[in-house]
């Protein structure tokens, strides 16, 4: 059973850090390219960031970079989202979802490409 469990979520304030990891489980982790998504109340999923099966490329919203980073840790299976300068407008529900793919560099920034999620973590930053 695929189970992508994500954690460090929390209230910060604008301006701080957050650390988001992602536990997969149940799955050959290598094999599948890993992104993140967010949703703010009222709003559609959106895109943040991807990242490759080896890790080597890494995507990000337009809004998002400079402030974002995504990484992986393939021998942990785990996928992490540094979120730096965060802002009010932040604050969503964060999930990581996999994306099997047999290209090793390939990436989407589609919700309907990923084939599991996890259940979300909540992000709130406050002014």
């Amino acid at each position: 059973q695929v189970q992508l469990v994500e954690s460090g979520g929390g209230q910060v304030q604008a301006g701080g850090s957050l650390r988001l990891s992602c536990a997969a489980s149940g799955l050959t982790f290598s094999n599948y390219a890993m992104g993140w998504f967010r949703q703010a109340p009222g709003k559609e999923r959106e895109f943040v960031a991807a990242i490759t099966r080896s890790g080597g490329r890494t995507y990000y919203a337009d809004s998002l970079k400079g402030r974002f980073t995504i990484s992986r840790d393939n021998a942990k299976n785990l996928v992490y989202l540094q979120m730096n300068s965060l802002k009010p407008e932040d604050t969503a529900v964060y999930y990581c979802a996999a994306d099997l793919t047999i290209y090793l560099n390939t990436w989407s920034a589609a919700p309907t490409e990923y084939d599991y999620w996890g259940q979300g973590t909540q992000v709130t930053v406050s002014s």
